[in-house]
């Protein structure tokens, strides 16, 4: 159902207000370059500082310029499972085409209680869902034993993996099927994930290098791994600096040097990228022929 290059959209500040006009040219472009969809109010995006009213405002924002072109994944997580339904029944509404759903974070649920998260919104709302798994930041970890399970609920069709465990790709596809939707978390893994079963990557580094990331992709699905290799070794660098300090200070930084008046306000307590980090920045996406 998703595959490819699939960026997670950062949200552009200006004045502490979000950049309307930032994003709609960031999102138009991004399909203009070949993305193949587009996740709005991610981790990227800052959604966790986000109120509800501007995180609607951005899905919306998002299916408008989109205008059915690319299908829209709408972040809808959130360690209420109440907070969760909200924003899955909004993302419905607009008609967003699926929902990426981070496990409960801070809370730190058991395997029981994620299961039993998930289980409830598919119940509450027939809106796709694909899981997110980011142990890095929300220190819980969506075992694979319970992955298998919440895969035989109809509509959790996939998983963006973050976990950084590759074995967890081949352990997936043997307890979920063939059908169930792998895509990386992890731009720096997304090769090695592919040849491992995967089918995409909702990529930080699509945000600055769409193009060179949707033809990385494309060489994957195709098969053709000399191909993937060789981009993959453009981008190496690049998807290191944007994170070599916390992200996304490094990806907004990156988006002033290749895209004109973007904005790199970030909200608090996030603060824009060091110097160090802008360096290494400029370095990839000059490795990458960006610059």
């Amino acid at each position: 159902m998703f595959s490819g290059s699939i960026p997670a959209l950062v949200t552009p500040f200006r004045n502490g207000q979000v950049d309307e006009d930032a994003f709609r040219r960031l999102v138009d472009w991004q399909i203009q370059e070949g993305s193949s969809a587009l996740v709005p109010c991610g981790t990227t995006g800052e959604s966790a500082t986000l109120s509800f009213d501007e995180h609607y405002r951005v899905i919306s924002l998002c299916l408008e310029v989109a205008d059915g072109r690319v299908p829209v994944i709408a972040g809808c997580g959130s360690n209420d499972t109440a907070t969760a339904v909200r924003h899955m029944a909004f993302a419905k509404s607009e008609g967003a085409a699926a929902a990426l759903v981070v496990a409960p974070y801070y809370n730190r649920p058991n395997q029981e209680g994620m299961y039993a998260h998930f289980a409830h919104l598919a119940d509450k709302s027939d809106l796709p869902i694909i899981l997110y798994n980011v142990p890095g930041r929300t220190i819980t970890d969506i075992q694979p034993e319970t992955v298998a399970r919440l895969a035989e609920i109809s509509t959790i069709i996939g998983i963006k993996d973050a976990s950084g465990n590759l074995a967890r790709v081949t352990s997936h596809r043997l307890s979920c099927g063939t059908d169930f939707v792998q895509l990386s978390g992890n731009d720096d893994m997304a090769l090695s994930f592919n040849a491992a079963g995967g089918v995409g990557c909702i990529s930080v580094t699509a945000n600055v290098a769409p193009r060179l990331c949707a033809e990385f992709q494309a060489a994957c699905q195709s098969g053709d791994y000399d191909r993937a290799r060789t981009l993959n070794d453009r981008l190496h660098p690049l998807h290191g600096a944007l994170f070599s300090d916390v992200s996304p200070g490094p990806t907004k930084y990156a988006l002033t040097r290749v895209l004109d008046n973007f904005p790199d306000e970030l909200r608090l307590p996030m603060t824009p990228a060091s110097a160090a980090s802008r360096a290494l920045v400029d370095a990839g996406l000059e490795r990458a022929g960006l610059i």
